[in-house]
């Protein structure tokens, strides 16, 4: 009997000791969660990160507002519903993807009465006075507006709402984009996040690291259209006490100890 009681309460503590150690391997910390660390707890200040224009590439949907003083002739590019419909917020970008002009493969933009206009490579700004200035042979004071259609991103990877995501603002930060898809998991981390961003034809791998403060200043703190976030998962992930199968564990262990007490 007293083996036996031995044998029992050696086989106990290893199980007690396995228990600890995958319970020490599931632990996140609390700097694995959070954002902007800095020893310096004062206030820090940090030039606005840089925002080049965004230059028209094949492929991207504009919308274009065509109006003139007192010429009806401007109603053949936008009719008065569609333009309150999109001032007024009340159609979606997909809904204005239909209402849009696409630029074709040789960055040229289509429009009635002024044929082909190459726009490739042109913002926004220089767009519309392009529009507008060839348009002035057509209407009497033509007034144009431009907006990009096809603003979106995609955040991917250890976060609670992954998907793709719109929006309008001209400016949208690395964590607006991760408040999009509903924060960062407590599994995912927040040093290795990678931006996957297409530019002149060719995909850029960039690794952020989201816990430092020098992100505020850095050229990739504002998003692109069409740019990809990844928040790559924490090894704890893989023994995480909710992924890590305890309760069959431990169903397991007691059973195999009831059996083994029976048959002693």
């Amino acid at each position: 009997m007293i083996l036996r009681s031995n044998s029992n309460r050696g086989l106990f503590i290893h199980l007690f000791f396995l228990i600890l150690v995958c319970f020490s391997a599931s632990c996140v910390t609390q700097r694995h969660v959070e954002y902007l660390q800095d020893p310096d707890n004062g206030i820090k200040s940090f030039d606005e990160a840089s925002m080049p224009d965004y230059r028209i590439k094949p492929n991207d949907e504009l919308y274009i507002l065509v109006s003139s003083f007192d010429d009806p002739a401007a109603n053949i590019f936008t009719n008065t519903v569609q333009q309150q419909a999109f001032n007024s917020g009340i159609i979606q970008p997909y809904g204005a993807s239909l209402m849009s002009y696409t630029i074709d493969r040789e960055g040229f933009l289509l429009m009635p009465l002024v044929g082909r206009i190459s726009v490739r490579d042109k913002t926004v700004t220089e767009t519309s006075e392009i529009i507008k200035k060839d348009l002035s042979n057509v209407l009497n004071q033509p007034f144009v507006s431009v907006k990009l259609v096809n603003r979106y991103v995609s955040v991917l990877g250890e976060v609670r709402a992954p998907g793709h995501f719109s929006f309008s603002q001209d400016k949208l930060s690395i964590y607006d984009a991760i408040g999009l898809a509903g924060d960062i998991t407590d599994y995912g981390n927040r040093e290795k996040v990678i931006l996957v961003r297409n530019e002149d034809g060719k995909n850029s791998r960039i690794n952020l690291n989201l816990t430092s403060s020098d992100i505020l200043s850095s050229e990739y703190y504002n998003l692109r259209p069409n740019d990809i976030v990844y928040v790559k998962p924490l090894k704890n992930k893989f023994w995480g006490m909710r992924e890590f199968p305890f309760t069959i564990i431990f169903s397991t262990i007691t059973t195999g100890l009831l059996i083994y007490n029976v048959l002693q």
